[in-house]
């Protein structure tokens, strides 16, 4: 693990900050079945949704990824302030974090005017520095660009002082990709092998146990 306390953190949105499996699962069924195709289970949506529409919808829907990003985010759109919620412990801790001075970013691959949406309903958006959803970069993560734009202007490079935060893979990769350090943030530890040569420094449980670590109550 290392020992240097980051100067930044970029966070993952969805299952990190928030939870919205559940409408998400919603949106995609009914894309899926508009697109005669069977949906999947909201385990393995779960277990498959990790790149943004942009990237992930061509290969899953061909020459009609245009119409079923249309169908999902139509149906998307319907709901998700309503049914939004925050992990918990997410607020307390990103008060924290902001009051100890860090510099707080999320890079999410959910598209960025929604993600904005999200943030200002949850009273977030004070938090955040910079907000980096899908389609604002001209590539989404696990790229660089939308890691740099999360960075812009603040005079900190990716690398060893920026810790990218969040639940899967993507995540990770995307840590390590731009040199920052992975810090998984999730309930279960990691399985072995799970991450491949892209594996977390830190494995935190929880909101809590991430603004304990960097706000002096445990050792880093």
């Amino acid at each position: 693990m290392t020992a240097v306390p980051p100067r930044a953190l970029l966070f993952d949105w969805d299952n990190t900050l928030v939870d919205t499996w559940p409408t998400i699962h919603h949106a995609l069924a009914v894309t899926f079945r508009e697109m005669g195709r069977e949906p999947w289970t909201l385990e393995q949506t779960r277990a498959r949704v990790r790149e943004s529409a942009r990237d992930s919808f061509p290969e899953l829907f061909g020459e009609r990824a245009a119409e079923a990003a249309d169908t999902f985010y139509r149906t998307f759109e319907a709901d998700h302030l309503e049914r939004l919620k925050e992990r918990p412990g997410a607020t307390e801790m990103l008060g924290r974090l902001d009051a100890a001075g860090y510099y707080l970013a999320v890079v999410s691959n959910k598209r960025g005017d929604l993600l904005r949406k999200e943030a200002q309903s949850l009273g977030w958006t004070a938090l955040f520095v910079r907000l980096v959803g899908a389609n604002d970069a001209t590539r989404d993560k696990p790229a660089e660009e939308p890691v740099q734009m999360a960075l812009e202007g603040s005079g900190i490079a990716s690398g060893q002082e920026v810790w990218f935060v969040g639940d899967t893979e993507i995540d990770m990769l995307c840590a390590c990709t731009t040199g920052c350090v992975p810090v998984l943030l999730r309930k279960e530890p990691p399985a072995a092998g799970e991450f491949g040569d892209n594996s977390p420094q830190h494995h935190l449980p929880n909101c809590a146990s991430l603004a304990d670590l960097l706000t002096g109550q445990r050792p880093l």
